[in-house]
């Protein structure tokens, strides 16, 4: 590790003067020869890094992106060669040189800060060997000699025996309690930082070497923290959680304001973005408005959160515009209806309601009753069954019938009956 801090040693006079600008000003309200001051003037250095590589961040969410754009074509190249890794590699390859994108972006924060890393490691160790590097000059050398971080000085380390840490006024327990607590945080912070990435922020059913490089790196990265952890000062160790806590919390802020597309979080991102436009009428941000242009300009290729989130804004009588904003119009919206098919509440209008049966006989046509008549009338009346009068009695009585049942019965219309005929007896 020596080795390779001294490889880094040309940035270890602007680190060093970086850290004692900052023990400056928290000196000034700690005391300079406390553990405070040292402390937060690895913090400050932290932060200050971090917020120079925000462009670098932004460049390997880009980056990411890319990649998730792509995996559609590598899955197809995957099921194309999957007998043949060599001609899959060489597939792959050429896509990543056609459309500019490059897997190792997504480590690109991590490489950028190694040599500032290193150099603080330098710095750290020449403290603890009582030797002055950069612009730390004897008095605060002796000054960071004294500072203590929960008991444990600032330059001591795990693997460091009783008599090394007597000389920096520290004992043995104290000192591997406080690098382990701290060993084992920065770790769990790492893994955490990962799995969230995993898990919220990609598409976890399309297997592809990229998402295979995530996975690995997801419990690559803790593994080697943990082992070179203990060989670490104290205060690279402060310097290396506070890294990784702010990557946390910087990657939980785009996870939710700016999800990769098909994930599970923009799936949550869009549904509180529904909630929002349908109770407001409007987008409220420029990033919304950047994320509804998108989803706008994709039309038949959205996914299903965004076919989801587009339908629920016709559905209430807003549309989405090319520009990103929302607008309450019914009929713009049906326009805006996925693939130009009508939504649900659409269709439902359009489908004819059903009839029940006595307004389907109410709608037939006329003629059709008519000629049912008209073929019961013209039956002649010998056909008939002849029946007594007190069958004809206990038969339904039906309008038109009436004439019809005393003819049978042998009864005239009107007037007194006929005598029988004495041939017939």
């Amino acid at each position: 590790m020596d080795t390779i801090a001294s490889l880094f040693s040309f940035i270890t006079t602007p680190v060093s003067w970086v850290i004692v600008q900052f023990h400056t000003v928290y000196g000034a309200i700690f005391g300079p020869d406390t553990g405070w001051a040292w402390g937060l003037s690895i913090v400050s250095l932290v932060i200050l890094i971090r917020i120079c590589l925000i462009p670098l961040f932004v460049k390997q969410i880009k980056a990411t992106r890319a990649m998730q754009t792509l995996q559609p074509e590598m899955k197809k190249i995957q099921e194309r060669y999957k007998n043949d890794k060599q001609r899959q590699s060489e597939e792959m390859m050429k896509l990543y040189k056609e459309t500019g994108t490059n897997p190792l972006s997504s480590c690109l924060p991590i490489l950028a800060q190694s040599p500032f890393f290193f150099a603080l490691y330098h710095v750290l160790n020449g403290i603890a060997n009582g030797e002055t590097i950069g612009v730390i000059n004897q008095s605060l050398l002796e000054s960071a000699q004294k500072a203590h971080i929960f008991g444990a000085p600032l330059a001591a380390k795990f693997t460091d025996s009783a008599s090394d840490l007597a000389s920096l006024d520290a004992s043995l327990l104290n000192v591997r309690i406080v690098t382990a607590i701290m060993i084992v945080l920065m770790s769990a912070s790492q893994f955490f930082t990962q799995r969230q990435l995993m898990t919220k922020n990609v598409d976890t059913s399309v297997k592809t070497p990229f998402m295979q490089q995530q996975k690995m790196l997801m419990y690559v990265f803790p593994v080697m923290f943990a082992v070179f952890g203990i060989n670490f000062p104290v205060g690279v160790l402060v310097y290396w959680l506070t890294t990784n806590v702010w990557t946390m919390g910087q990657q939980m802020y785009v996870i939710r304001n700016n999800p990769t597309p098909g994930s599970k979080a923009q799936a949550a991102y869009l549904e509180r973005l529904y909630k929002h436009v349908t109770h407001h009428g409007k987008t409220r941000s420029r990033g919304e408005r950047a994320i509804v242009k998108a989803i706008v300009a994709k039309g038949r290729d959205r996914n299903d959160a965004e076919r989801k989130f587009i339908n629920g804004l016709t559905k209430v009588g807003f549309a989405a515009q090319a520009d990103g904003t929302v607008i309450k119009s019914e009929a713009q919206a049906a326009a805006q209806a996925e693939d130009g098919t009508p939504t649900t509440a659409t269709a439902k209008r359009q489908q004819p309601k059903r009839q029940s049966k006595s307004q389907r006989q109410s709608a037939a046509p006329k003629g059709a009753d008519e000629a049912v008549s008209l073929s019961k009338s013209d039956e002649p009346e010998d056909s008939k069954p002849s029946g007594s009068a007190g069958t004809a009695k206990q038969a339904p009585s039906k309008p038109g019938s009436a004439g019809r049942s005393k003819a049978q019965s042998g009864q005239r219309k009107g007037g007194p009956q006929r005598p029988k005929s004495p041939s017939k007896k």
